[in-house]
């Protein structure tokens, strides 16, 4: 059942599934929602944790015409949902909402527990001459840059459609579907458009900050990299020594989450059972 939390700026969406156990809130990546989390979700409930999905400003049910789409405008809208639900908690990040976790954290450390960034976008980054050699980058990039110029549902299927190497999950037809018809609603491609033009420095310049353990989830297949893993290892060296950890999902694009659950779950529950304990 949708819930909603106003903030400052706008309203927040969210579902919270199980009723006991630690507190752990799921930020999914731009141009996407809460049902991007539709496979983890229920498993971390199983699993004795209280699940809290939530729709991105400007995203699913979220509310559409906030001031701000950065990093730390996100993460401050995760503050107040943890708070909202008796916090601590700990943070699932996806892309851009890996690098607002990051700001959470450290704004709030009382709240946050620990973080799992998953494909995270935390670092200031820089395309490379030599980077476009690697044909898989080259056409997520192409298709990611003709989205923000062009505002195209198309150009965004494309993106996904690259972002989801080889294998696809089961509702693949019918998810993409949902997501363009999001898109597709006033001023929700727009959103899309200014979170992809926001920079992750704000993030990065956090990094050196965050006191609690992170695991940073990349794919080996990830097309927003030349190397997902080399970028996994910088943010685990921009860390404070001791707190960070890189796991690689073989075979795994930008989404390791929603095409390989299992195998995310397999990486994820040992990290928050350690957590726990």
């Amino acid at each position: 059942m949708t819930e909603f939390l106003n903030v400052d700026g706008g309203t927040i969406a969210y579902e919270v599934t199980g009723v006991a156990g630690p507190l752990v809130v799921l930020a999914h990546g731009m141009g996407d929602s809460r049902e991007a989390y539709r496979f983890l979700a229920p498993a971390l409930a199983q699993a004795g944790y209280r699940v809290a999905a939530v729709d991105l400003r400007g995203h699913g049910e979220s509310s559409v015409g906030w001031p701000s789409y950065t990093r730390t405008a996100i993460a401050g809208d995760l503050i107040a949902l943890v708070r909202h639900l008796g916090g601590p908690a700990v943070l699932i990040g996806h892309s851009i909402a890996g690098g607002a976790a990051t700001i959470a954290a450290v704004q709030a450390p009382e709240l946050v527990t620990a973080l799992v960034e998953l494909a995270p976008f935390t670092r200031k980054q820089q395309i490379r001459l030599g980077d476009l050699r690697n044909a898989a980058y080259r056409r997520g990039t192409t298709h990611l840059i003709g989205t923000a110029l062009l505002g195209s549902t198309r150009q965004w299927a494309r993106y996904l459609d690259t972002a989801y190497p080889g294998t696809k999950p089961t509702d693949w037809d019918t998810r993409l579907k949902q997501i363009t018809a999001m898109l597709q609603q006033p001023g929700r491609m727009r959103v899309l458009q200014k979170m992809g033009m926001t920079s992750p420095a704000d993030a990065g310049e956090h990094l050196g900050k965050v006191t609690c353990p992170v695991l940073i989830v990349q794919g080996t297949l990830d097309p927003d990299w030349a190397s997902p893993k080399a970028e996994g290892e910088a943010i685990v060296a921009d860390l404070p020594t001791g707190l960070g950890r890189l796991e690689m999902l073989d075979g795994a694009g930008h989404y390791p989450h929603v095409q390989f659950p299992q195998q995310t779950l397999a990486m994820v529950l040992p990290f928050l059972a350690g957590i726990r304990a």
